[in-house]
């Protein structure tokens, strides 16, 4: 736990995110104030992510992740590494070891998110990872949610998100 909040703001012309030493953060499409693709949170005590990556062992049931938000065990060692670019975040919990790097394309407007995971145990695991999303699509979640829809593309099982209700964006 750091004494104040650290974060790490990764950015191109057109696309960036904001990610803390926990994890949490918030995405955005050329303005981070109008056009916040996921929630930002501006609480220091509960700051909430809205985007998370989970590990879940099929087995078992036991759910991790590569940081330390939102699922926190107090007695096990997370470490956050923030850079010029990139972020990385490490963890180890259940016999899996997580490495999580998160970095903007230079020149696309994509969050790129490369989740390594080594089994550190003698058994075959059987793992799940969901990432989950909370959507924005506008300037506050509170006005877009309601109008927010998503859609899998039948061809490449792609999931899309658009707000129908943002004319300008």
């Amino acid at each position: 736990t750091t004494p104040a909040p650290w974060i790490n703001v990764i950015a191109n012309p057109v696309f960036g995110f904001q990610v803390a030493a926990e994890g949490s953060g918030f995405s955005w499409s050329i303005n981070s104030r109008e056009n916040q693709l996921t929630p930002w949170s501006n609480d220091p005590v509960a700051d909430r992510p809205g985007e998370v990556i989970y590990v879940r062992d099929e087995e078992t049931g036991q759910l991790c992740g590569p940081t330390a938000a939102p699922i926190r065990d107090e007695s096990l060692l997370y470490t956050a590494r923030h850079g010029q670019g990139y972020s990385r975040f490490e963890h180890s919990a259940h016999g899996i070891a997580l490495d999580l790097i998160v970095y903007v394309a230079l020149d696309d407007p994509i969050k790129i998110s490369r989740l390594k995971i080594h089994n550190t145990s003698k058994r075959t695991r059987k793992l799940a990872v969901t990432a989950y999303v909370e959507w924005v699509l506008g300037a506050s979640r509170g006005a877009s949610a309601p109008f927010i829809v998503t859609e899998v593309d039948p061809k490449t099982r792609a999931l899309f998100a658009r707000n129908p209700w943002n004319a300008a964006f």
